[in-house]
């Protein structure tokens, strides 16, 4: 669907959407420093991240329309959408713990293939042989980041293709649900799902003894401080990419999306050490590629299908 006229500014979309891009990998920078510095686990930062995201967003959305903006058209599945979130975010702290940001970045970007895949196999969306060969040699420049990843890290290298493939059923709900509620009450009932959900994996990832369960409080007031930045972020900046789409069409800011990769590069080389290989750097330079392509081939199909039905 194209922007309203009311609303559309392509530049004004393409710059927010840059700008979003560039600053949500700063998230997974800081449940990485909480976990190797402030010695938190992966699953504590994730109940954080949707705790304060709930804390920032619900005075918001009840101030501005009150207790019913609650009263969703669609409330299971906007918490599943929440659970899924939860789920997904949850294996990607847990990767970024151990492995580079950008390595991990590089492997989550299979999502638009896998997103692509379901949408044709369960919403019937036509997937020609040009994207189909795209979403193999996007994998192939996956498996190029994730083998010296996986001799150093094993099994941990494949926590981020859980997640992309998490994060797309995700998007895939989206797809699916459409547009039935408000952004900031989907975002908000997604919270409570988010946090509801990782209540539940601390209970239960405690009680089996494993680390990356491991319940505890901020050691430090710096640490407070970052845990409510990034659960800001996490719900304010989903809100301006809702935003973004409203002045741009999908086709235009999609691309931005990769930004996400540089931003990550550099925040690791920052503040951890840490820098890709050029082996890296080819696959992600593969993923980037092939994932572009098949942002072209949907526009081009978008645009086909448009003049097909301005000549009947």
């Amino acid at each position: 669907m194209q922007p309203s006229n009311s609303s559309s500014n392509p530049l004004r979309g393409m710059v927010l959407m840059a700008g979003c891009m560039l600053v949500l990998p700063v998230m997974d920078a800081i449940a990485k420093y909480m976990a190797t510095v402030e010695g938190m686990s992966p699953a504590q930062v994730t109940f954080y991240r949707f705790l304060f995201q709930l804390a920032s967003t619900l005075p918001f959305l009840l101030a501005l329309r009150g207790i019913s903006a609650l009263a969703a058209k669609r409330p299971w599945m906007n918490l599943l959408r929440g659970a899924l979130h939860g789920a997904a975010s949850l294996l990607f702290f847990m990767a970024v713990k151990y492995m580079p940001l950008a390595d991990v970045f590089a492997i989550y970007f299979v999502e638009p293939f896998i997103l692509t895949a379901l949408s044709a196999m369960f919403l019937g969306e036509k997937v020609g042989w040009r994207r189909w060969l795209a979403i193999v040699v996007g994998f192939g420049g996956a498996m190029i980041v994730i083998q010296p990843s996986y001799e150093i890290f094993g099994l941990t290298a494949l926590l981020p293709v859980a997640c992309a493939f998490l994060f797309a059923l995700y998007m895939f709900l989206n797809r699916a649900i459409g547009d039935a509620d408000s952004p900031m009450t989907m975002q908000t009932l997604a919270g409570i799902g988010g946090t509801l959900f990782m209540t539940a994996a601390l209970a239960i990832g405690t009680s089996a003894g494993d680390a990356n369960f491991t319940v505890s409080l901020p050691a430090s007031w710096l640490g407070l401080l970052l845990l409510t930045l990034l659960g800001t972020i996490s719900g304010f900046i989903h809100l301006l990419v809702v935003r973004a789409f409203r002045m741009a069409p999908l086709s235009v800011l999609a691309p931005f999306q990769y930004f996400e990769i540089i931003a990550a590069v550099a925040l690791g080389y920052l503040f951890f050490d840490e820098f890709p290989s050029a082996s890296k750097w080819l696959g992600i330079l593969i993923i980037v590629g092939s994932g572009l392509f098949i942002l072209w081939r949907e526009q081009k199909r978008a645009t086909g299908d448009r003049n097909v039905g301005a000549s009947q």
